[in-house]
């Protein structure tokens, strides 16, 4: 007889006096809830913050061995690096020094096409950016690597916070921090140069797009020539393309523009009457960009705002927390080669190729019997699916890093240098063949991602752990906590956007109108459901933003109903077996449920419900289940209890 395996769940965590019919969250995360504080220098704190914690102090010990490295080597790079971070002392004695080549350099701006070539050259080592700008595979040719501009140049998390009176409060607060943080930086008549860069920053946002509609992959694929670009703007950009790409000449003749109006907007504020406008604003980009690696008091200034104002955090993080954050930003591939060999066990692998495989073919099954879509779309479903790439644990090609130079005793040098190294990195992808070898998160990052352009999924190694997996327990535990995550990856490939893109990245319309039109009719009644939903602990003004949100509540929808048809093709007839009183279904949604676990500060869930496109872990759990069949089976659901809904209003897509 095989041996039972353990349940792999905390049923100390548990509340009994919460029925998962009435709230599946808090009745398997009740106990948690109730006796976790969220920690002081955290604005969340969750089963994603405790692994993440971990690799954490993991990777501390890998940079802090890295400090007595021979030199010249990777390793020494990364102690390098870290120390002069640690070095408060030269930083102390230095004080706001660092910063006068910078400002000197903004008085001198004499006209707006200087304005343009230095902001330019601050894109390169991350002082400012008016223009976003990342390097990715062009949708419409997916072979090819191409630049795309997006809207940028605000200092609030986005265009609501400077229209909503909802966020009164927070542009008083950002006012007189601004103020604050010139005025420590030694900036001359500090106030008016904050009510310079404020006034231009409401400009600015006013030509912003909306998050819902800027995650759009039709709407913000618009193929410009430069020249094209630069008749949108209706400005002379030549300063600025010279500054921010001098390693490759040729890489914006052809560019991706997201927000087309936003770059009209754009071109309208950029004249000389507003130059001593925008010398404002540049200064505060680069007080706020160099104020953490500056003396205590600006570093204190600069968390008053961003960390405790906008978040509700009480405490910054630790220096040495900081510090590896800086260290991991810059070299994180190189300190992920090493925590794959030490925490990394290839056992992993094996048992995630196989999770993988069964929701794949789980995906398979379900589109196969779809009743709501065509033969054609199907097939053409079927095709992108065959199509996916995984990507576990780690990259098989580890970036180098030979050019970037590192200096112990120069951290204002170093950050630049990191920064310019990244940048260039990127840009000078284009014109050079994809490279389908790149991650674009390190191993020791506690996520997932999809990426449309390749339509692969992707696993970093530090997620590959419980609560998400667990080798030692029972398989329904790891349907409900990775194999949900994979079927999410994978959903994305199939929601509102990315089923906008075929199975070799390329952004065409391959369904049928009438195919369209159903999935749309889906996605329209999910998007009403989460609309209705209030986060606990806010006013009942603050909804979720189901249209923002849809993406990932199809793949969180998408996700546990693969991953629970996955785990019954993984029992392969037999019967799956009851352990601690729990059914194997019961045990997969308890899981999925155990995942979601999380405490954040108000000001946080506000932050986040207002541009974060996910819904906020409550909803992730209970809204997805109230959708779910097999919910209702397993625990027997009625009318009577809180999270039944109505068969007819449950939305089930893939």
């Amino acid at each position: 007889m095989t041996d039972v395996l353990p349940v792999g769940l905390a049923l100390d965590e548990f509340s009994s006096d919460i029925r998962p019919q009435d709230d599946m969250y808090r009745h398997v995360n009740g106990e948690w809830l109730a006796r976790t504080e969220i920690p002081g220098d955290k604005a969340r704190w969750g089963s994603f913050h405790l692994l993440a914690e971990q690799a954490e102090k993991d990777v501390r010990a890998i940079i802090e061995e890295s400090q007595d490295a021979p030199e010249g080597t990777l390793a020494r790079k990364i102690g390098d690096l870290f120390a002069s971070f640690m070095d408060t002392e030269r930083i102390d004695a230095a004080g706001v020094t660092p910063l006068a080549e910078t400002l000197a350099e903004i008085d001198a701006i004499a006209d707006v096409p200087e304005f343009l070539r230095t902001v330019g050259a601050y894109d390169r080592d991350g002082r400012a950016s008016i223009i976003g700008l990342y390097v990715d595979g062009d949708p419409g040719d997916p072979e090819r690597y191409l630049p795309v501009l997006v809207q940028a140049g605000l200092s609030l998390p986005d265009e609501s916070y400077f229209r909503l009176d909802t966020f009164a409060d927070t542009r008083a607060a950002y006012r007189a921090h601004l103020e604050r943080l010139l005025t420590l930086a030694g900036v001359a008549d500090a106030a008016a140069n904050a009510d310079r860069s404020i006034a231009l920053e409401t400009e600015l946002a006013g030509h912003h797009w909306d998050n819902v509609r800027s995650r759009d992959a039709v709407a913000t694929y618009n193929l410009k020539t430069w020249d094209e670009l630069q008749a949108l703007a209706g400005v002379d950009l030549a300063p600025w393309r010279e500054a921010v790409s001098p390693s490759n000449p040729a890489a914006f003749d052809e560019v991706v523009v997201a927000q087309p109006s936003f770059f009209e907007g754009l071109g309208s504020l950029l004249t000389a009457e507003r130059l001593d406008d925008w010398k404002a604003w540049l200064r505060a980009k680069a007080v706020h960009a160099a104020a953490p690696y500056l003396t205590d008091d600006l570093v204190q200034e600069n968390f008053s705002f961003y960390g405790t104002e906008l978040t509700g955090v009480p405490t910054i993080r630790e220096r040495w927390k900081r510090g590896v954050s800086l260290t991991e930003g810059a070299l994180g591939e190189a300190i992920g080669k090493v925590y794959v060999e030490r925490h990394y066990p290839p056992t992993a692998k094996a048992a995630m190729d196989e999770l993988v495989a069964n929701l794949v073919e789980a995906y398979r099954r379900s589109i196969t019997e779809l009743e709501w879509m065509t033969a054609e779309t199907r097939e053409r479903a079927l095709a992108k699916l065959d199509a996916f790439t995984p990507k576990i644990g780690h990259p098989d090609v580890w970036r180098d890093y030979s050019s970037l130079e590192i200096d112990r005793a120069d951290l204002f040098g170093n950050v630049r240098r990191a920064s310019i190294f990244e940048h260039d990195r990127n840009v000078d992808k284009v014109g050079k063949p994809i490279d389908r070898d790149e991650w674009h998160m390190p191993p020791q990052m506690v996520n997932a991602y999809y990426n449309p352009s390749m339509n692969e999924i992707v696993f970093p190694a530090a997620i590959l752990q419980y609560p998400f997996f667990d080798a030692g327990r029972d398989a329904a535990a790891n349907y409900g906590g990775i194999g949900a995550v994979i079927g999410h990856e994978i959903g994305h490939g199939f929601d509102d956007q990315g089923s906008r893109y075929d199975g070799d990245g390329r952004l065409q319309d391959w369904w049928t109108d009438a195919d369209r039109s159903a999935f749309e009719e889906r996605t329209k009644a999910l998007i009403a459901q989460y609309d209705a939903l209030v986060p606990e602990g806010l006013d009942s003004e603050h909804h979720v933003n189901g249209a923002l949100t849809i993406g990932e509540n199809i793949g969180d929808l998408g996700g546990l109903g693969i991953a629970l048809k996955a785990y019954e093709l993984s029992l392969d007839g037999a019967e799956a077996p009851v352990i601690d009183g729990y059914t194997g279904v019961q045990r997969l949604l308890l899981s999925w449920a155990q995942v979601w676990q999380q405490k954040s500060r108000d000001a946080e869930t506000l932050r986040l419900l207002t541009i974060d496109p996910h819904s906020p872990n409550e909803f992730r759990c209970n809204q997805i289940v109230r959708n779910i069949d097999a919910f209702y089976e397993a625990f027997g659901v009625s009318e009577s209890d809180a999270l039944w809904l109505p068969e007819a209003s449950r939305v089930t897509i893939w």
